[in-house]
């Protein structure tokens, strides 16, 4: 296959990727610009898939931390092998490179730890709402014998 040929391809999958729009949670994507709500109990969010998602966050920052870039990659390009222009252009290249670099792996590490924090504040608010439910059950809930059911 040429490359232009995978190229058009991967344009024809984007677009069509495009058109269906995005999901989350298996729920169809939103066309009214988030106009329309959910319907009660379609969403359902759980600590073990955002603690895995927080997990994931943070391996990709270490496969870019055992991937990140080889500073004597640009040696080739020094003078004299290279005109001093070229070799200018080069380092200058590899340091937005090095900095991107650095800026992706801080940010998954960052966004690892808000997630992390927002699902030790789900576990918190479930237990708030559990603890309110068996406070309400046990104040104005009454017992009824089963005889007399």
């Amino acid at each position: 296959m040429s490359f232009e040929e995978e190229w058009a391809q991967l344009k024809a999958d984007a677009l069509a990727r495009q058109q269906t729009g995005m999901q989350i949670d298996q729920l169809p994507a939103d066309g009214g610009g988030g106009s329309q709500a959910p319907a009660a109990g379609s969403l359902a969010a759980s600590t073990e898939s955002i603690n895995g998602n927080a997990n994931l966050l943070i391996e990709i920052a270490g496969f870019l931390q055992e991937g990140r870039p080889d500073a004597e990659l640009t040696t080739m390009a020094r003078e004299p092998r290279a005109h001093g222009d070229v070799a200018e252009q080069v380092a200058r290249f590899a340091g937005f490179a090095g900095d991107q670099y650095l800026d992706a792996v801080a940010l998954f590490a960052a966004l690892s730890t808000r997630l992390r924090t927002t699902g030790s504040d789900f576990v918190k608010i479930e237990d708030d709402t559990a603890q309110h439910f068996l406070d309400s059950l046990l104040h104005y809930g009454q017992y009824v014998a089963p005889e007399a059911r």
